[in-house]
Parts: C-alpha cells; sequence; structure tokens
C-alpha cells in the first residue's frame, strides 16, 4: 500500500507565496520521479512541474521563474515552492510520484488535492 499527503494549500493574495508538500509512504522500493499537477475549474489538469533529479525538472512555462520544486529522498517527499502567485495560478494541486514497491510493480501514485486559491 502507497499513499501520498498533501499538505500546505490556501488562500492568498496576488503576490504572496504558499509552500506545498508531498510525503509518500507505505510499500517502497524506490520514487522514479516525483511532481505536481494542477487543475483548474473547467480545465484539464495541466502538469506544473516534475523533478527526476537535480538536473532533470519540467516547468509549466508560465510558472517558470516563480515556482520551484525540490525534493527529499530521505523523506520521500517532494516541495513545489509557489511565489509572486497570480490569480490564474488558483486550482486544486494535485502530487504525483511513479512508485516502484517491495513487489517490484511499478506505478503512478495521486495524493488527494490541496486547493490554492489566489484572491484578493
Amino acid at each position: 500500500q502507497v499513499q501520498l499527503v498533501e499538505s500546505g494549500g490556501g488562500l492568498v493574495q496576488p503576490g504572496g507565496s504558499l509552500r506545498l508538500s508531498c510525503a509518500a509512504s507505505g510499500t517502497i522500493s524506490s520514487i522514479n520521479r516525483m511532481g505536481w499537477y494542477r487543475q483548474a475549474p473547467g480545465k484539464e489538469r495541466e502538469l506544473v512541474a516534475r523533478i527526476i533529479s537535480s538536473s532533470n525538472i519540467y516547468y509549466l512555462e508560465s510558472v517558470k521563474g516563480r515556482f520551484t520544486i525540490s525534493r527529499d529522498h530521505a523523506k520521500n517527499t517532494v516541495y513545489l515552492q509557489m511565489n509572486n502567485l497570480k490569480p490564474e495560478d488558483t486550482a486544486v494541486y494535485y502530487c504525483n510520484a511513479d512508485i516502484t514497491n517491495f513487489a517490484n510493480s511499478r506505478a503512478p501514485y495521486w495524493g488527494q488535492g490541496t486547493q490554492v486559491t489566489v484572491s484578493s
């Protein structure tokens, strides 16, 4: 059994900052990549940022320079530091991880989602 638990969402004014965290737990042998997606009302879910290693990171164009993804391998945790937030960043943010379990089975896992609202 593998679980992803997210935290850190909330309401923030434009220009403000939030830090999202996602901790993976359970029968984890290895984590191949971790990332964050978001889904705004009426829109499709989109990949915001993904990290495989410190030299292999992807960012959605609209968040480059404002968001930073990082990973703590020892804690099986991924973070998303979001600065200079804009109203268009409002969405439910989902953590995603590609995990190999103790049975050597590899699969994607999702967190429950955390709401980020940017509004004055």
